[in-house]
């Protein structure tokens, strides 16, 4: 890659679970509503994946990222996109490769499951096939988390799996974070041991994944009670890692390049903490008229402003975000407010203009945010003012999950997984969100990875099953029989549960329902 690369910004919360929570959704402990999810909820309902799409956020500089060039070149990074690459996460890896000269593909199939396989698991949910739940990528390693809690990373220069990051027999993997500050991947896990109560966090440098050398990471955090409801949050749009104790009443602030200690916060009826650039917002317990709101340094704890945010009695809190110098507000049934805490300058965008969305993205260099309600995204800037509104990008997932939507480091293109439409050779539109099968007319959802423009809303490029410049037959091995063992394009397509777009090979990974990762690539 030519030149530095901006980096995509995120911050991720994993929440402790309640003692004994291991048998919910087929035997994943913790499964349930409120992975990722905060401490408490301002008057909210259960936790669900959008809640951890509201704490994704980012920024940085301005920065051309790899393949990236003018916007009028934009479509040509994904233009002729294939299906190269099939892993089979728990059973097989199948390798489809476009070949240069014929222009049919080639295929092979690595074994990834061995019978020695039960020597390191014991819990008997990690050896079930179930579907990918988050998908990270760095430096030409994939790694892949299944929703029974087993991981593994994948080298994508020789398509081989590397190895499984379950380093216990009973360990039960939550979350993956990459660490771009000192190019690690941490784990954030929970063990059958301890009845999947406690978060454990370990960091293991990625050259030593590499190399299958997994010992030489280190756990983190290991003076800290991270049980129910304490969690443990990265943030990495500042360079900090956010503890709370639930044992200790006390939350505490890590740097995340050392992991060394820097400050602590005493809980003091503290309901929610809140991080943007440079920044902490302190929600505390509501009074009926008003909600007390402290801002804090962030890189030393200090004290920056107190005041108190006047609300309408008997109405629930939908949220309370802070960007910036900007707060904002929402109540149930009640206008949406904007007030800037430096000037006290507030601003109200009408209940019929602006619905409670279910999740948001803020992206900081353009100062502006995203919304997603009932599968639609909205661009707004925080004058109220709706920016933008897509024209093909109706997301698949109602939960608007953040595995499945990635936002390019520029800022410029929003890629998700997508309802498809299926049109018939006469220019009619048969469905939204199937396409027809050859077997006893029925039918089989499958969606499309919808690229986007966020400033236009304008879709520049898409994987669909009914391109049929996407369709590669099968190769002829050489007892000429074909190759089986790999995804047709539908067959990747279908039910799609996690995405991640790669910048630096431009390649886009996807998992599916049945534990599968595929590769994109042009």
């Amino acid at each position: 890659m030519d030149g530095p690369k901006r980096q995509l910004r995120v911050r991720l919360r994993v929440t402790a679970r309640r003692r004994g929570g291991d048998g919910a959704d087929g035997g994943r402990p913790g499964s349930g509503a409120g992975a990722g999810g905060r401490k408490r909820r301002l008057d909210a309902s259960a936790l669900n994946s959008a809640a951890k799409l509201q704490r994704r956020e980012i920024g940085g500089r301005q920065l051309a990222a790899r393949g990236g060039g003018p916007a009028a070149a934009v479509p040509e990074r994904f233009r002729n996109m294939r299906l190269q690459v099939v892993f089979a996460f728990r059973h097989r890896l199948c390798y489809s490769l476009l070949s240069s000269g014929s222009g049919r593909p080639g295929a092979e199939e690595f074994d990834t499951y061995d019978d020695n396989t039960h020597l390191f698991v014991k819990l008997q949910f990690l050896r079930r096939r179930s579907k990918i739940i988050e998908i990270v990528a760095a430096k030409d390693i994939i790694f892949a988390l299944a929703h029974s809690g087993l991981c593994a990373a994948f080298n994508r220069v020789t398509n081989k799996r590397i190895a499984f990051l379950n380093l216990s027999p009973d360990e039960v993997i939550r979350s993956l974070f990459y660490n771009k500050n000192n190019d690690s991947l941490i784990t954030v896990s929970v063990y059958a041991s301890d009845n999947f109560s406690t978060l454990k966090c370990r960091t293991t440098p990625i050259e030593y994944i590499r190399r299958n050398q997994l010992d030489a990471g280190f756990p983190l955090f290991e003076s800290e009670s991270l049980k129910w409801p304490g969690f443990v949050e990265f943030d990495d749009v500042n360079g900090k890692v956010l503890t709370y104790s639930a044992q200790d009443c006390i939350y505490k602030v890590f740097d995340l390049k050392n992991y060394s200690f820097l400050y602590s916060i005493p809980d003091e009826n503290v309901q929610e903490i809140k991080i943007s650039p440079g920044i902490m917002l302190l929600i505390y317990d509501r009074t009926p008229s008003y909600v007390p709101l402290k801002i804090l340094s962030i890189e030393d704890g200090k004290p920056l402003k107190f005041f108190k945010h006047l609300l309408h009695r008997n109405k629930k809190i939908d949220f309370i975000e802070q960007f910036n110098e900007k707060l904002l507000v929402k109540q149930e049934d009640e206008n949406f407010q904007i007030l800037d805490v430096r000037t006290s300058e507030l601003i109200e965008v009408s209940v019929s203009k602006f619905m409670t969305p279910s999740a948001f993205i803020f992206l900081y260099e353009n100062n502006l945010f995203l919304t997603f309600r009932n599968r639609t995204v909205a661009v707004w800037n925080f004058r109220g003012e709706l920016v933008t509104s897509f024209e093909d990008h109706l997301l698949w997932h109602h939960d608007c999950s953040t595995n499945n939507i990635y936002i390019t480091s520029d800022q410029d293109l929003i890629i998700s997984y997508c309802k498809s439409e299926v049109v018939a050779e006469d220019g009619t539109e048969l469905f939204v969100g199937i396409v027809l099968t050859q077997v006893s007319s029925a039918v089989t959802p499958i969606g499309s990875i919808n690229m986007s423009e966020i400033m236009t809303g304008k879709c520049i490029a898409k994987i669909a099953a009914s391109d049929p410049s996407l369709n590669v037959t099968p190769r002829i091995n050489n007892r000429k029989k074909r190759t089986s063992v790999w995804s047709t394009v539908p067959e990747a397509l279908e039910d799609v549960t996690a995405l991640f777009y790669d910048e630096d090979r431009n390649e886009i990974y996807t998992g599916n329902s049945h534990g599968l990762v595929h590769v994109w690539s042009n």
